[in-house]
């Protein structure tokens, strides 16, 4: 095998007296998508900032083309060749794909020749086999659009290590396969693709090595050949978490939490009906555009419907706020946890008592931080919460934790009804199956949950019923023994419709 481009070599990290690494080694070739997997917080992410110049490391070395190199920003390690893209892309809005292609150039005269600057772009974009207008706004973009424009920046910037870290969490399945096709082509042309995924089958289909990392130290190194998904799994989260997809007894009962009549927001969906039981679980699919967001923003009031009916366990609710859902016993958990989840520079305490704030004050309006204290050391060990501290800001958690950590907020409501908007997406495999288990045991003390989700086996892990959507438009309502994959992607595509027609 050729010399590696960049290798960690005994690579630690402190933050007082949290180890997020220890001791990790690593070797990336050129020519090699190499694949990294652990839990959340297991340290990921603090790699990638040692490689990228953002942290320094508290003991070891980094060498590139076998010389010790000081990586000592950014900067820095661009000029080395070493480059990371995001789940969430890191583009300038207002600044249209040829200027945030060259946001980082420091070649005046390119600059100053705009035509030529357009042209290279497009070459640039040809080169990973996409079609884009160079000249358009960014905050048009798609986020596989958005993505790609990194990655372009990256090659403009003659990148030798591309470290693709949760690439395709908010991808359609379409995007994801193109995204995949890019990282094998430029791996083709020698550079070190460095791909970081929950998705395990991603794994298996563009990897040519894995490393397994755990609680900030290394477990394995092997060829995809030798990796099983129950080996792998087993090495990342060091427990048995069984298969959280295996279907689970309904507890479905016959009282109805929640009826839904013709619910229409202009313009956006329309006409959708379905009923929820106490102990149920209703599963929303379909494709990305099918607006499933949508209906539950509305039922929760932040985009409130112009006509339908919502019905709270036999009573009319006129929703056109948060809160009146919230009376209600309506509680939402959103996809965007930066968005609408967390107030990320608040400690963890603060943000699972937010939602509740008002039984945490005296009368005379002073907050009791002991008695909000308490409730979140509760939820961390209940959740499982992986923080040494309540008072740290939730910021500083990874995507897993955060994710408890919302979910907490909404717990402490006592809600009657919880919607879960992608509650899986872009966290691990452990965090996955204890997510799945709390949905499920919600569910079991009575509860009703609307579960909207773009992974289908999870669908069909967790449905009563499945509700599926196309372009704001209800296609079909199916059983948990109706539902498979392939029934559920005819709805979502409207190739049901096609067949009907012909």
């Amino acid at each position: 095998m050729a010399q590696p481009i960049m290798q960690l070599r005994g690579v630690s990290k402190s933050f007082g007296m949290t180890h997020a690494l220890t001791d990790l080694s690593l070797d990336l070739y050129p020519g090699e998508v190499h694949a990294l997997v652990g839990e959340n917080g297991a340290g990921k992410s603090t790699m990638i900032k040692i490689m990228t110049g953002v942290y320094q490391p508290t003991a070891g070395d980094i060498h590139v083309d076998g010389d010790v190199k000081k990586i000592q920003g950014p900067q820095a390690a661009r000029d080395l060749g070493v480059a990371a893209i995001y789940q969430e892309p890191m583009v300038f809005p207002d600044l249209d794909v040829t200027e945030n292609i060259f946001i980082s150039a420091r070649s005046e005269g390119l600059f100053r020749r705009p035509a030529r600057q357009a042209r290279k772009a497009r070459e640039l974009i040809a080169r990973i086999g996409m079609e884009m207008d160079v000249d358009q706004v960014a905050s048009g973009l798609t986020l596989a659009e958005q993505q790609a424009v990194e990655i372009a920046r990256a090659l403009s910037e003659d990148v030798r290590v591309l470290i693709m870290d949760e690439p395709t969490a908010s991808l359609s399945a379409h995007e994801a396969t193109r995204l995949r096709a890019i990282a094998l082509s430029l791996a083709a042309e020698g550079v070190a693709v460095v791909y970081i995924s929950h998705r395990l089958e991603e794994i298996f289909e563009i990897a040519d090595r894995v490393t397994v990392i755990r609680d900030g130290g290394h477990i394995s190194t092997r060829d995809i050949a030798e990796v099983t998904p129950d080996g792998m799994i087993a090495e990342m989260v060091g427990r048995d978490v069984g298969n959280y997809l295996n279907k689970a007894p309904s507890t479905a009962q016959n009282t109805v939490a929640l009826q839904i009549e013709k619910l229409t927001l202009s313009g956006v969906f329309e006409d959708i009906d379905f009923t929820l039981h106490r102990g149920e679980v209703i599963c929303m699919a379909g494709l990305v555009g099918a607006r499933r967001t949508d209906v539950a923003l509305s039922i929760f009031g932040v985009e409130p419907a112009t006509s339908g009916t919502i019905r709270v366990f036999g009573q009319d609710h006129q929703i056109t706020h948060p809160r009146q859902a919230m009376d209600a016993g309506i509680a939402y958990v959103s996809e965007d946890r930066r968005k609408l989840g967390l107030a990320m520079p608040m400690p963890i305490r603060a943000n699972i008592s937010v939602a509740t704030l008002g039984g945490f004050l005296n009368r005379w309006g002073i907050l009791n931080q002991d008695a909000e204290r308490e409730v979140a050391e509760n939820y961390r060990t209940r959740l499982n919460i992986r923080t040494p501290d309540v008072e740290i800001p939730v910021g500083t958690l990874s995507g897993g934790n955060q994710q408890k950590a919302m979910l907490a907020k909404w717990l402490n409501m006592n809600p009657e009804i919880l919607i879960f908007d992608e509650p899986t997406r872009g966290i691990d495999v452990g965090a996955k199956a204890e997510v799945h288990d709390l949905i499920r045991e919600f569910t079991a003390a009575g509860g009703a949950a609307i579960v909207i989700s773009s992974d289908l086996p999870e669908v069909l892990a967790l449905g009563d019923r499945i509700l599926v959507m196309r372009e704001g438009q209800q296609m079909g309502l199916l059983t948990a023994q109706e539902a498979t994959q392939e029934r559920i992607m005819v709805l979502a595509t409207g190739q049901a419709e096609t067949m009907e027609a012909s």
